[in-house]
């Protein structure tokens, strides 16, 4: 189990984890640092897909070594992001980080990963995770979905609370605990939150979300702290040792995400999963920190799991 962003590297290089990195529309500075940042350290091998030109002239502005990496011209941006899923689907790259960092950047290769024919979208539900280390917490925490899934019903909360399961289960947690987060702890049929949130502890009881211990409705307090659970009378295996926070909805997870790094100074790195092959995608509020680890977190989906 990781209690620290830090300790990423060292735990991929434990497991020999090396994997090839594609940037389609390669373009953003900040990307470029946390890519040969990410290089230096031995875990990733970098495909830049772009405008060569406009990429060899960005190198030689910034005195950029690309002579370990492979260029790939392409002008148009949205023919880059075909390219690059087209390398996961045969084989030749293993994590699709975006190249221009923007809405349009994201959406771009987005469009791509769900297209129906040429795609690579895996399973019914494709979910963004953030993982945290938070100083007053005693090991890294992830809240999901901040990004993609707005207001998800309780068919895509199971979804989602499956791909965090299987990304926990991969930085070395065999068993995540997951608290289903709510305004309350009791079920309350005029609040769906708490109704989705029983549901998915009793389908994780029943087997239907494997690998995992999920219980809820949780609020916020009760969830991250055992004493806060006990003064409420609320006895569960999760209060107080969550290895995922999952919300009701897209405010609520964006909120904690932006709280965390505001109020908190939490380091962060995240990751999109449901697809093929992990994609990360970075902002221009991210710092290289933030970047780099989100490059070294997708390279965790490839550590084999070894647990009975």
């Amino acid at each position: 189990m990781l209690h620290k962003l830090s300790e990423l590297e060292p735990y991929l290089n434990e497991h020999r984890i090396r994997c090839r990195l594609v940037i389609p529309a390669a373009k953003d500075t900040n990307v470029f640092n946390a890519a040969i940042a990410a290089h230096e350290s031995g875990i990733v091998d970098i495909t830049l897909i772009g405008d060569e030109h406009s990429i060899r002239r960005l190198a030689e502005e910034n005195n950029y070594d690309l002579s370990d990496m492979r260029i790939i011209n392409q002008e148009n941006p949205a023919e880059a992001a075909v390219q690059s899923v087209r390398m996961v689907k045969d084989g030749s790259a293993e994590i699709i980080m975006n190249g221009e960092e923007s809405y349009y950047g994201a959406t771009m290769i987005l469009r791509q990963i769900d297209d129906r024919r040429r795609g690579i979208r895996k399973g019914s539900i494709m979910s963004h995770m953030a993982i945290f280390e938070v100083e007053r917490y005693h090991k890294l925490i992830a809240v999901t979905d901040t990004v993609l899934n707005v207001a998800p019903d309780l068919s895509t909360k199971a979804g989602i609370a499956h791909n965090a399961v299987f990304f926990m289960r991969r930085l070395g947690t065999e068993i995540p605990k997951v608290a289903v987060l709510a305004a309350i702890e009791m079920v309350n049929e005029a609040m769906p939150a708490t109704m989705h949130a029983g549901l998915l502890s009793k389908m994780a009881q029943r087997g239907q979300i494997k690998n995992c211990v999920i219980d809820g409705p949780l609020a916020f307090d009760n969830a991250i702290s055992f004493d806060s659970a006990q003064q409420k009378g609320i006895v569960s295996e999760v209060a107080g040792d969550p290895d995922i926070l999952l919300a009701p909805d897209i405010e609520t997870a964006n909120i904690l995400y932006q709280s965390f790094v505001f109020f908190a100074n939490a380091r962060v790195a995240s990751v999109v999963l449901g697809a093929s092959a992990p994609i990360v995608f970075t902002s221009k509020l991210d710092t290289d920190e933030t970047r780099i680890a989100s490059i070294l977190l997708a390279a965790a989906a490839y550590v084999p799991i070894s647990y009975r």
